[in-house]
């Protein structure tokens, strides 16, 4: 990692460590170090330097609802507001431990796009009757219930490498 004035840059072993972390983030320093060529101290401090300048946000583990035995439904919403209030809204769903994910989008008009998960759709129209929609500026609220997922990721830095590969290929 480098150091302009105030900004850091990652550089090839960063991006290369961070790879390794989002394949298995139970790694060991050592086991990252030997498949980089470098030394577990190396790792190490690269990862604090990571942590401690916000690259790497957190450590999670992804768990399958269903799996546990969990019964939720996902829905899509939009949300249209007054262009004034959207953020203000957005930052008020956000706080919402039933909301997921909470953006802004601009086509047509501004919009509040989130994702929600209820236990059932009479939760999830409480939710949104009463939580939702007394908002200060919220125009009109359209939600879609989320049927089958075919596929549900995170930001990858492989698929983004495997992504420029494509192009360079070209």
């Amino acid at each position: 990692m480098k150091l302009k004035g105030q900004e850091a840059t990652l550089d090839n072993l960063d991006w290369q460590i961070l790879r390794l972390l989002q394949e298995n983030a139970k790694q060991t320093y050592t086991e990252i170090g030997s498949k980089l060529n470098v030394a577990h101290s190396t790792v190490y401090d690269r990862i604090q330097k990571m942590e401690e300048q916000g690259f790497i946000k957190k450590y999670e583990a992804v768990v399958d609802s269903e799996k546990m035995g969990v019964s939720q439904i996902t829905a899509q919403m939009t949300i249209t507001t007054d262009p004034k209030e959207t953020e203000n809204i957005a930052k008020k769903l956000a706080k919402f431990s039933q909301m997921l994910e909470v953006s802004t989008s601009f086509s047509e008009e501004l919009v509040i796009i989130a994702k929600v998960v209820a236990q059932d759709q009479a939760e999830l129209h409480s939710f949104i009757a009463r939580s939702i929609a007394p908002l200060p500026g919220v125009l009109r609220i359209r939600t879609a219930i989320v049927t089958k997922k075919f596929k549900e990721e995170r930001f990858s830095l492989a698929s983004r490498e495997n992504a420029s590969k494509k192009r360079n290929s070209l």
